[in-house]
């Protein structure tokens, strides 16, 4: 599994890094950002795409801290604007899929112990509000947000404590 994630990881950067143009059109002052997510359960890679004006995509690749055997693919769709009267700092909302492989007994032990061990596969719905801030000087943003998802199959129906998370990113112009 930790492979797979290698693999999804290098090939995200290698084709950020062939597609990476500079586009006055966006709303930040960056069109692409490569970088980690992170909250107490969660650790992941992430990269965001401005596609134009304040519309950008964002791939997240994350796994839980405690078991490691869980992994996560999301695809965001993001719609940005200013606040504060700064430029440096950004709203964003919006929405996307995500396909996670999870572990019966660390997501949902009743399953495991009605069903046995094993893994399983499921698909949801994702939603995301959060705040950004992109510093001026050196080439890095950092955000905060709140990304609730329900499953649609599987023993993960919830919004709970994996939601927050903060990111760190390098920028691209």
């Amino acid at each position: 599994m930790k492979q797979l994630v290698l693999f999804f990881s290098l090939f995200a950067m290698i084709s950020i890094q062939a597609s990476a143009q500079k586009r006055s059109s966006s709303l930040a002052n960056y069109s692409t950002a490569l970088g980690v997510r992170v909250n107490p359960f969660l650790v992941g890679f992430t990269v965001k795409h401005f596609i134009a004006g304040p519309h950008a995509i964002e791939g997240i690749v994350s796994t839980n801290v405690s078991e490691q055997q869980n992994v996560t693919f999301t695809g965001l769709y993001e719609y940005h604007w200013n606040v504060f009267g700064k430029k440096e700092f950004l709203m964003y909302a919006g929405g996307g899929v995500h396909v996670g492989a999870y572990d019966r007994f660390d997501y949902y032990r009743d399953d495991y112990y009605r069903h046995g061990d094993g893994t399983y596969v499921t698909a949801g719905l994702d939603g995301i509000f959060g705040v950004e801030y992109t510093f001026r000087k050196i080439p890095l943003v950092l955000s905060a947000d709140l990304k609730p998802y329900v499953n649609f199959s599987g023993g993960v129906h919830h919004f709970g404590e994996e939601i927050g998370g903060i990111s760190a990113r390098y920028t691209f112009k």
